[in-house]
């Protein structure tokens, strides 16, 4: 079972932050795949389906951010997946453009906490991620108000891009594998010039 969980906080006051984009591309696969992530399992709302031929099940983990990791190892037991081969993990990045993807095979947490609890549960840093930009902090900002704030009307346009292009790269990764994704998407978007 190949294993797509996108990050986010639970409840309501938390949906459209910078920090629900996981959840945001796990939805839009759902959407275009037909598939239900309504059933509760491992603390995590999950959705079996069939994407470019795999089995695959999306996951939103309900534990809050910062606990990722216990709702994902348990996904992973249950199902006996591999996480250096069946696991995605989808989040944000504020080191990345509103929008950006970028495709990883492996790596350090690079201060975000749900990645860092993942690693700490998982006992590794190799396992596939898909980071999707939200901008990068404005000065004199705490970083845990920017990233549980909402987009911009401007924004939020960019991010539908951007959910696209995540939806693209996790297609991408599941019929070639991660390494001609990364070659694809980890490329930077060129602003389109005026005529």
């Amino acid at each position: 079972m190949y294993i797509i969980a996108g990050l986010g906080n639970p409840t309501l006051q938390y949906e459209g932050t910078r920090h629900n984009v996981g959840f945001n591309v796990i939805d839009v696969l759902a959407d275009k795949y037909n598939i239900s992530v309504d059933t509760r399992k491992n603390r995590a709302y999950i959705g079996k389906g069939i994407i470019c031929g795999r089995k695959v099940l999306l996951a939103k983990p309900q534990t809050y951010m910062n606990l990722s990791g216990e709702s994902i190892r348990g996904l992973l037991d249950y199902y006996k997946s591999d996480p250096e081969d069946e696991l995605l993990v989808i989040y944000d990045d504020v080191s990345l453009d509103v929008g950006q993807i970028r495709v990883r095979k492996k790596g350090s947490a690079g201060g975000h906490n749900g990645i860092k609890n993942i690693i700490s549960n998982l006992g590794t840093e190799v396992f596939g991620r898909i980071k999707v930009g939200v901008g990068e902090k404005p000065k004199n900002y705490d970083l845990a108000d920017y990233v549980l704030g909402h987009f911009s009307k401007a924004e939020r346009e960019l991010m539908e891009e951007g959910y696209q292009r995540a939806v693209c790269a996790v297609l991408t990764i599941l019929e070639e594998g991660m390494e001609p994704a990364m070659n694809l998407y980890n490329r930077k978007v060129k602003p389109k010039k005026e005529a």
